[in-house]
């Protein structure tokens, strides 16, 4: 997971839209992330991926992310905000494609209920409890950092990947969910800002995808 400032802006003068039309906004470019993903696994194949060299891959992966994040975290302009949400809805959907590659496509569409199932109910304890889950975030961001060093560790010094790690980023990005939805509901409901927050909601409902339909697919 990546922060921006997001959830730290205040009113800055920008017309606010109404409650409804704010989470509409929010629902809307999620679903066009999920949708650009969805027709990325159908079209474009795994081979032509894995051709591409890995530190090529990997630099322009991290560089488009990066990129993405800082357009949209640091513009107030709803357009420029979109076209970064893009520049990282795109990488992801290359390392989505190559990881429901090796997955039955009934697993797949049961992890991906199983995640929206999950991300309901986070949405909805952020909703009821945005104060809790605004205190256990420098918890989850420590937790994050420490198990991302604990699995890097693991794959490129032992070689090996322990279950567990998949459940602990499971409840951190649980918590992540339930933090930023209740954050995006928080600041001041302006166009710009529903799209800012459905870029950070993206990216903690992929990492909950992946790791979910890897502890499923174990099963």
């Amino acid at each position: 997971m990546m922060e921006s400032n997001v959830f730290e802006r205040t009113s800055n003068g920008e017309q606010e839209i109404s409650p409804s039309l704010y989470n509409f906004t929010i629902g809307a470019v999620l679903c066009w992330g999920f949708l650009v993903n969805w027709l990325m696994v159908g079209y474009i194949s795994v081979e032509s991926i894995q051709s591409i060299n890995p530190w090529v891959f990997f630099i322009g992966y991290f560089a488009s992310c990066f990129f993405g994040i800082y357009l949209f975290s640091k513009s107030s302009n709803p357009l420029v905000s979109f076209i970064g949400y893009n520049f990282v809805v795109v990488p992801f959907g290359l390392i989505i494609n190559i990881v429901v590659s090796n997955y039955d496509p009934s697993l797949v569409l049961d992890a991906i209920m199983v995640t929206g199932l999950v991300t309901g109910i986070m949405m909805f304890l952020g909703t009821l409890f945005p104060a809790f889950f605004q205190k256990i975030v420098g918890v989850l961001t420590i937790a994050l950092i420490a198990v991302i060093v604990v699995e890097l560790f693991q794959i490129f010094v032992l070689g090996i990947h322990q279950g567990w790690i998949d459940w602990a980023v499971v409840i951190i990005f649980c918590g992540y969910i339930g933090y930023d939805w209740g954050r995006a509901n928080q600041i001041p409901k302006t166009l710009d800002n529903a799209v800012d927050s459905a870029a950070a909601l993206y990216m903690d409902i992929i990492n909950l995808f992946l790791r979910i339909l890897r502890i499923m697919g174990r099963k």
